[in-house]
């Protein structure tokens, strides 16, 4: 066809306006903060019974057990089971792997009662660590952030900057999961935030 090209549409993460001034922030820190996005990664909502046999099914297809105690999170490999509510988890995975991961849990349910719904596009990540990690995000956020009642393995459901996220412990720092809406102006307020310390 003459005059025809073909174009591979490339999807922009929500936050890719800012990754320079991401690095500019970490770099000027003096390795105090490291602030990051972590684009595309595959998040499964996944309501269903606890106690029902689902719950086990699906933590044998996916090579983890759903965390029965709320705001807790569990990881195994490239994997992390957040759970946010009595019979509800969030199921994180690497970026593309959303189909796979939703098509595992359903066949896991069967004809069980069961919500799962792909909501990867909803929200982006966004990653907080470094020896003032915890400085920084206290500043928005009202839960207690001590390692010994935020460690790793905790997660909430919670506001920081006025924003709702689901903050996620790791071993050097956090996850922030914002809306994809409002992830430009979280970025903004972490950037502020992060001037009294570069």
């Amino acid at each position: 066809m003459v005059g025809s090209t073909t174009t591979t549409h490339r999807p922009q993460s929500p936050l890719s306006g800012a990754a320079a001034r991401f690095a500019a922030a970490t770099r000027t820190s003096g390795g105090a903060l490291r602030l990051a996005e972590v684009p595309f990664l595959a998040q499964i909502n996944v309501r269903l019974d606890p106690k029902g046999p689902a719950a086990e099914a699906v933590g044998l297809a996916l090579g983890l057990q759903l965390p029965p105690e709320p705001d807790t999170a569990v990881q195994a490999g490239e994997l992390t089971a957040l759970s946010l509510g009595p019979d509800e988890w969030l199921v994180v995975g690497p970026p593309s792997t959303q189909a796979d991961l939703e098509a595992r849990i359903r066949t896991a349910v069967g004809e069980e009662p069961a919500a799962v719904t792909d909501v990867s596009a909803q929200r982006t990540t966004v990653l907080v660590a470094g020896p003032r990690a915890r400085d920084l995000l206290a500043h928005g956020c009202s839960l207690d952030l001590h390692p010994r009642a935020f460690g790793p393995g905790r997660c909430a459901q919670t506001t920081l900057a006025r924003a709702q996220v689901v903050l996620i412990g790791r071993e050097r720092g956090f996850c922030v999961l914002v809306r994809s809406s409002f992830a430009g102006y979280l970025a903004d307020w972490l950037l502020d935030a992060a001037s009294e310390y570069v």
